[in-house]
């Protein structure tokens, strides 16, 4: 495994120290290594400077056991996420299983796109299934992802057999209130049919599938057309 800069946040670490930085975002930075002889994900939060270190250090160790949280609850209520091996609350880091011979939802779409194949279209409408049910699962048990894009869903090889695997949890949140779940929705719209254009149709087959599957996607869907028309008015207005 090829090690890392020598950076601070890792030396004390011989996880990080000797894993791969492959992203960094607003809120961690995301490694790639070996935790126990598993291939693993590790999600470090940084701390925040212009916070009081005892603060920040409360505030993000509480953002990291929602997000644990959340993930153990879409488990426990079937739907496929990475196992999570180990909480360093210390060093506010987060080891989880690295899903190898995976691909993202967003780079299947836009391969299954490209195609004319009547099999590939069937897999676009049968990923559509997929994503509408899982959704309906896991807003059933009150979890809202927070940042539902396709980069932060994926498939295992071959994607035909795979279930979904939701990643990336952490600006989720435990709500039963119909306008956070519809927020959910609209976030994943916006994001979809503008990664993916000319998906509309698509998209729609998941709301419908969502709306099958969960008692309360009524209200929920209700929800997500006030937010849509929010959304039109700070475009108008600017």
């Amino acid at each position: 495994m090829a090690a890392s800069t020598a950076n601070p946040e890792t030396d004390n670490n011989p996880v990080l120290a000797s894993s791969q930085l492959i992203k960094q975002g607003a809120e961690a930075k995301i490694y790639r290594g070996v935790f126990m002889g598993r291939p693993c994900i590790a999600k470090q939060r940084f701390k925040k400077k212009y916070r009081h270190p005892t603060l920040d250090a409360k505030l993000t160790n509480k953002r990291i056991v929602q997000e644990v949280r959340s993930i153990l609850r879409c488990r426990k209520q079937g739907i496929t996420t990475p196992t999570v091996f180990f909480v360093d609350q210390e060093n506010q880091c987060i080891y989880m299983e690295d899903i190898q011979d995976s691909v993202t939802v967003r780079d299947f779409i836009r391969r299954l796109q490209k195609s004319t194949s009547p099999d590939d279209q069937t897999a676009l409408q049968e990923l559509a299934d997929k994503i509408g049910s899982v959704l309906a699962s896991m807003h059933s048990c009150d979890i809202i992802h927070g940042d539902l894009t396709t980069s932060n869903m994926l498939l295992r090889q071959p994607e035909s057999s795979s279930p979904l695997i939701l990643i990336d949890f952490g600006l989720s949140q435990i709500s039963t209130l119909h306008e956070d779940k519809g927020v959910d929705l609209y976030v994943l719209e916006r994001a979809f049919l503008s990664t993916h254009p000319n998906t509309e149709e698509l998209f729609e087959r998941v709301l419908k599938v969502y709306g099958q599957s969960y008692k309360k996607s009524a209200d929920v869907l209700k929800k997500l057309e006030d937010v849509r028309q929010r959304g039109r008015k700070r475009v108008m207005i600017g």
